[in-house]
């Protein structure tokens, strides 16, 4: 195929060719349409955006990749602008999570995962529509953060997990101009139309909040 080219001379992409096309055919309406073609294409089998195998988008983090069944491939935020954080806690370990994660009738699984050690997993890119909330919508507007423990055990709550997810977070925040605040950053169990109850009674927001802002403050300063 040829190069192609607008009025201005400017090269016209593949992917812009044919979604423009098919949204003028429709005229009426053809805004909207090419909106939601562009939503589609990256659904589209065997086209997914350009990446790098194994790159990450926290540098503090380690890829190991969550089986592809257990999110759907995106272009965010061109597509689904990305405006919360959802805090999770896995009932399990660290290592629990990630092979549930890798296992594709699971049909889960989040986009970071936070140790009681401090470590980071980054399983899913956040370019990614991640399943971890039970929430369409919330799925394709949110970051889903998993802490390796149980609701019930205080103890499993560290300092260490709390001020690597609060760094976390803050860059996610940072990078997506998400204000840090509840409304924002919320629990799972507050994803509407969820049975989950985590991150449990034990999580405390104040604690939190106030560790993103600082982490927030320090990378800008």
């Amino acid at each position: 195929m040829g190069e192609t080219k607008d009025g201005s001379g400017r090269r016209i992409g593949r992917r812009s060719l044919i979604v423009g096309g098919a949204a003028a055919v429709l005229g009426t309406g053809a805004v909207l349409a090419h909106d939601e073609l562009s939503r589609l294409w990256y659904r589209v089998p065997g086209v997914e955006r350009p990446r790098v195998k194994g790159a990450v988008d926290y540098r503090g983090a380690r890829w190991v990749a969550a089986s592809s069944a257990n999110f759907r491939w995106a272009d965010r935020p061109d597509d689904y602008a990305i405006d919360m954080v959802v805090v999770h806690v896995t009932q399990g370990s660290f290592d629990s999570a990630v092979q549930v994660f890798q296992d594709p009738e699971h049909g889960a699984a989040s986009h970071y995962i936070v140790g009681q050690d401090g470590r980071i997993a980054q399983m899913i890119r956040e370019l990614d529509v991640a399943y971890h909330a039970g929430n369409r919508d919330y799925n394709e507007r949110s970051i889903g953060i998993e802490h390796a423990g149980f609701v019930d055990r205080p103890q499993d709550l560290t300092d260490a997990m709390y001020a690597a997810s609060a760094r976390l977070t803050a860059g996610i925040c940072r990078r997506y101009g998400i204000p840090v605040d509840r409304e924002h950053i919320i629990g799972h169990v507050e994803v509407p139309g969820t049975d989950h109850t985590d991150p449990g009674p034990h999580w405390d927001w104040e604690r939190y909040l106030k560790l993103v802002r600082q982490a927030r403050t320090a990378s800008e300063a």
